[in-house]
């Protein structure tokens, strides 16, 4: 039997959600673009006096070097004492993640639990980063942002960055999960499991904000990652190199609207201010 060949190359076929964000290539285009955007992202949150930071992450979040590089003192976390610390990666353009500047602010790195802050006190910190996906892998989200609300202190803020709902969808629908894809939209809560047998939690943008309020967290903003699919991206990385910053400010863009269309969403909490009340 003859079988007619494909017309479109392998490499050139669109990529399935699971190959796409289950094992991401840092040096590709689309992951450039990613954490170009993320790091642009960080950079607006970060505070602008000098703080003390806590980041669960991970040991090579990328925004870490660029809270330092502001003049933050930033403790993050270790999942074991034999954890590798990774130097930040440079990107192949030569354009350095990190501000040329040498840093200012101080980086220790401390073996814990980013699900059980227990090793530290209360209202430690004056801000606690939760990016890279890390309370998405947490399946107990509740718990893990009362640790977070905890160790902040009053006025203090946290970012964080959860897979979405969109996400959850996409990756049930390429499993064949249609009886759990059909529930997925009005679930209270949506594990879905992924091909490398892990669990990841997924959000809507409202139990996201319902999940921040139950921890006693008050949301300041929420918003898609990105919103660009890697397709458009590394089409038009490919028709000019130099675009990248271009569409860094596109995308920049593209999420300040209420459209949560994204595979990740980002989010700033703060907790609120002690009040004084009289007798």
């Amino acid at each position: 039997m003859h079988v007619r060949p494909s017309s479109t190359p392998a490499s050139d076929r669109p990529r399935s959600p699971a190959a796409q964000f289950a094992t991401p290539d840092r040096l590709s285009d689309y992951w450039r673009f990613y954490w170009a955007v993320a790091e642009a992202q960080i950079a607006r949150w970060l505070p602008d006096a000098p703080s003390r930071l806590l980041d669960v992450s991970s040991p090579d979040y990328q925004g870490t070097p660029r809270a330092v590089a502001a003049g933050h003192d930033v403790v993050t976390l270790l999942p074991s004492a034999d954890t590798a610390v990774r130097r930040p990666l440079t990107l192949v353009n030569g354009r350095a993640m990190v501000p040329s500047p040498a840093p200012r602010g101080r980086l220790r790195h401390v073996v814990g639990d980013s699900a059980f802050l227990r090793n530290f006190a209360s209202e430690a910190f004056d801000g606690v980063i939760a990016d890279n996906r890390v309370l998405s892998r947490h399946l107990a989200t509740e718990a893990a942002l009362t640790e977070v609300a905890r160790v902040l202190r009053p006025g203090g803020r946290t970012l964080l960055c959860v897979d979405s709902v969109v996400l959850g969808m996409a990756l049930l629908a390429e499993q064949d999960c249609w009886p759990e894809l059909s529930h997925a939209p009005t679930a209270d809560v949506l594990l879905v499991p992924w091909p490398d047998g892990s669990i990841t939690r997924c959000f809507t943008a409202d139990q996201l904000t319902d999940t921040l309020t139950d921890a006693g967290l008050e949301l300041e903003w929420i918003k898609p990652r990105t919103v660009l699919s890697a397709s458009t991206v590394e089409m038009m990385l490919a028709r000019d190199p130099r675009s990248m910053g271009r569409l860094v400010e596109m995308e920049l863009r593209a999420t300040e609207s209420d459209d949560y269309v994204g595979v990740h969403l980002v989010a700033s909490a703060r907790k609120p201010r002690q009040t004084v009340t009289g007798p």
